[in-house]
């Protein structure tokens, strides 16, 4: 297995923008270069770029990246570009509208994020979805999920 490293260096947010919008431009789409910029940059770093992208171009970069990528493909380049907490809000809001036995994307959210993130990605699903999270758990869910009442556990509020 591979492991991917993120420079050391400061990195020209400018330089990567242009670069992503060449990737888009012409026949077809360029996802090596696509993948050679997202992939060596944290999460702080891809929040710059997508801002950045926005404010040169007037166009978000995610929905540059779904017009130019497709299938299993895109969805990761645009999971992977999210700030992680849209992430996790994107991922709950998936899970409560296809929910199946098997997926338990919900719970290894609520078991693995601290306080602080279950808030930031109950506000990304507030400020992405226009609802709460917990209403969406409570009527997209039944059975045993239902009854443990996830709802109350899943967005505990920060420890003060």
């Amino acid at each position: 297995m591979s492991t991917i490293s993120v420079p050391a260096h400061d990195i020209s947010v400018s330089d990567d923008v242009e670069q992503l919008r060449k990737a888009f431009s012409g026949w077809g789409t360029n996802e090596g270069l696509i993948i050679s910029i997202l992939t060596h940059r944290n999460a702080a770093q891809r929040k710059q770029i997508r801002e950045t992208y926005a404010s040169t171009y007037n166009e978000d970069l995610l929905k540059s990246l779904d017009k130019e990528l497709s299938n299993d493909f895109e969805r990761l380049v645009h999971l992977w570009t999210l700030d992680p907490s849209e992430r996790d809000a994107y991922l709950a809001n998936e899970a409560t509208k296809r929910w199946t036995k098997s997926n338990q994307v919900l719970v290894e959210i609520a078991c693995t994020r601290s306080a602080h993130d279950l808030l930031l990605a109950k506000q990304a699903y507030h400020a992405c979805y226009k609802k709460s999270i917990e209403e969406d758990v409570a009527y997209h869910t039944t059975g045993d999920f239902r009854k443990v009442r996830i709802t109350h556990t899943f967005f505990i509020q920060p420890y003060s």
